[in-house]
């Protein structure tokens, strides 16, 4: 390269750097409510859902940046003239800046021009989550993701709506769940029912190794009222049901029976049941009736006799936990379960007698893990079918009869829409598809999106919240479990070099 030309674009290199560091970082709000700003790209600070404190003489306010992107303004430059004495060299420059929106959080909510923002420290976040905190208990969930010295705490209140945890496989989400399960037992007076598909939480009355001595104790203290039903677990916390506890129209899905097309058993299967007999289907008797002969066939080759949830000669099942109001949290094991279709019928037949027994409004939470085989948008079969309608009726008006609902899966686009657009509460995780990052930004329209765009650079146990539980979107980092985690990923040995 010529060296006249290499000192010239040297001299422009240096001059478009002097320019951009020389961006002051300056906010304006013409409503008090929200405001823009630039800052330099050298030595940039902020960050998108973290908080800044705005400067103004003696006023200061709070904020939390929601967008931050990159800008750029074009400028001209006269570059000095060559020592030849050649003429100066004017040229079209492009300045490149950081460009943000936020909103105010604590202040005095006054319009504002040209004041100094920069980066809040810990104690002035801290004061205002003091400040701003209403009455009731605190979750301690984790550290904020850009002050890890400051609590993440939940409004445990909020829970009276229905929450959506979702974030892809490997992102932590069930060890999450379960800070969130943990922190509600020792915090609150909440029930929880827990429809367990992956045994993630036999394990949750357990606490682990090396946690805190007073914490610990705490814990076991609310950890007294949980139980875990499993199917290979001896006497009462087998997990077990008996027909006559089943809904009709839950039990004509697990027969594959229509009303109209399969009249004669579907009115035979009416009758047993009306007759309230525990082993109307466990034990179905002999009869020369046509139709009770049919229903037996049908109820064999199907395989239902073989289910192990049944329980001939056995009191109790397990709905009796599921209403014991001091049965603090039940944890139902559907992963010791041997089929798919036993665990979709407990679950079915869990959520309709919940459904059922609504006017009796007990509150309780009910959690919902790997939602879409439960409440799937496209059922598969009947039976699910069935427990999806269950889990929408909940969705919809549940809440004015204390049910709960707190639904977590790895994908949202898998969940009943119904099911899912009723939800006030999210808890989203780190989400690699970006067909599922728009969906989430639909459905989930109060959470800026710009913050939910950064779902695809969480890591391991970082997360977004929002809605009732945190009514400022906040990020954080979960913190540690208390209990021991119940499933575990096989070990990659395999991949170990010989």
């Amino acid at each position: 390269m010529d060296p006249g030309l290499a000192a010239q674009l040297e001299s422009f290199r240096e001059a478009r750097r002097e320019l951009e560091a020389s961006v002051l970082p300056l906010a304006t709000s013409v409503d008090g409510r929200r405001f823009s700003f630039q800052a330099s790209l050298y030595g940039l600070s902020l960050q998108a859902g973290g908080y800044v404190l705005l400067e103004d003489g003696g006023t200061t306010r709070l904020g939390q940046v929601i967008t931050l992107d990159l800008d750029q303004l074009s400028t001209e430059l006269i570059l000095p003239a060559s020592a030849d004495g050649g003429q100066p060299n004017r040229t079209q420059m492009m300045i490149r800046y950081a460009r943000g929106e936020g909103v105010i959080l604590d202040g005095d909510f006054a319009p504002f021009h040209d004041v100094t923002v920069r980066p809040a420290r810990s104690a002035e976040v801290q004061a205002w989550l003091e400040r701003s905190a209403r009455p009731g208990a605190k979750l301690r969930l984790g550290e904020l993701a850009s002050l890890t010295d400051v609590p993440c705490l939940a409004d445990a209140g909020g829970f009276n709506r229905h929450t959506f945890l979702c974030g892809q496989s490997g992102s932590g989400k069930t060890y999450s769940l379960g800070v969130i399960l943990e922190r509600l037992l020792i915090e609150t007076d909440l029930r929880l029912v827990i429809l367990d598909p992956n045994s993630d939480f036999v394990r949750l009355g357990t606490v682990r190794d090396g946690t805190d001595p007073a914490l610990a104790e705490r814990y076991r203290q609310a950890a007294q009222g949980v139980t875990v039903l499993s199917a290979d677990a001896p006497g009462e916390r087998r997990l077990r049901i008996h027909a006559a506890e089943i809904d009709p129209a839950t039990q004509a899905a697990m027969l594959r029976l229509d009303p109209i097309a399969d009249r004669e058993e579907y009115a035979t299967l009416a009758g047993l049941l009306a007759r309230r007999d525990r082993s109307a289907l466990e034990a179905l008797p002999d009869s020369a009736e046509p139709e009770t002969r049919h229903l037996r066939l049908r109820i064999r080759n199907l395989g239902v006799f073989g289910f192990t949830v049944w329980a001939p000669g056995e009191a109790g099942s397990v709905l009796d936990p599921v209403h014991d109001e001091g049965t603090r949290c039940v944890v139902i094991d559907l992963g010791s379960l041997p089929s798919r279709e036993e665990q979709t019928l407990i679950a079915a037949a869990v959520l309709g007698d919940l459904w059922r027994r609504r006017h009796e409004r007990k509150p309780v939470l009910i959690v919902i893990d790997e939602a879409h085989n439960v409440c799937p948008a496209d059922p598969p079969d009947q039976v699910t079918a069935q427990a999806a309608e269950h889990a929408i009726r909940i969705a919809a008006e549940g809440r004015k009869f204390g049910l709960y609902l707190l639904v977590s899966t790895q994908r949202p686009q898998k969940i009943a829409e119904n099911v899912l657009s009723q939800a006030d509460n999210l808890v989203l995780m780190r989400l690699n598809s970006l067909a599922d990052t728009a969906f989430t930004q639909a459905v989930f329209s109060f959470v800026p999106p710009s913050l939910i765009d950064r779902a695809v650079t969480f890591r391991q146990g970082e997360a977004l919240i929002a809605g009732k539980i945190s009514p400022q979107p906040a990020l954080l980092g979960f913190g540690a479990r208390i209990s021991e985690e119940g499933g575990a990923d096989v070990p990659a040995t395999w991949a170990h070099a010989r």
